[in-house]
């Protein structure tokens, strides 16, 4: 029988899942990770989902330099050098992605599996292929750093 601890992040994902398709649609802000689909594909870009993803244990710890220099080499393309936007994607240094509102599993879920587009008008994001978990958790303590540095709590 699996252990509580090994059923967490299972079970966070379901309620992620079941809160993304209770939510209302926002016109002027922006979901990039709640609204991911729950499936082994992106059917919207017809990529597929990093079936082998997994999350860092529980006593990991994330470096933002790290995750800043993760972050450029992965996402910059599309949400900017400084994670403030560009006409790709949306700026995660937004009170959207606050973490009471959007917690570090969206990103993980964003990443593993891709997002549907919800609040935001640049289309569908698939999943990015390469990085791990242990990648992801880098790049949200970096996003977290900058977030907490204008105020998003």
């Amino acid at each position: 029988m699996p252990t509580p601890v090994r059923l967490l992040p299972v079970v966070c994902l379901a309620l992620l899942t079941l809160a993304a398709c209770s939510e209302a649609p926002d016109s002027d802000t922006g979901d990039a990770a709640a609204q991911a689909p729950a499936s082994e594909s992106n059917a919207a870009s017809g990529s597929t989902a990093q079936l082998d993803y997994s999350l860092p244990p529980e006593d990991f710890a994330a470096a933002p330099e790290a995750g800043r220099s993760l972050f450029r080499a992965n996402c910059m393309q599309c949400h900017g050098e400084d994670a403030r936007g560009t006409d790709q994607g949306p700026p995660l240094i937004h009170r959207i992605y606050e973490p009471s509102h959007h917690p570090d599993i969206t990103f993980h879920r964003a990443v593993a599996l891709g997002v549907h587009q919800h609040h935001w008008e640049f289309g569908e994001m698939p999943p990015v292929a390469g990085v791990s978990g242990e990648d992801t958790a880098h790049i949200i303590a970096w996003i977290r750093q900058e977030q907490r540095a204008v105020g998003i709590d």
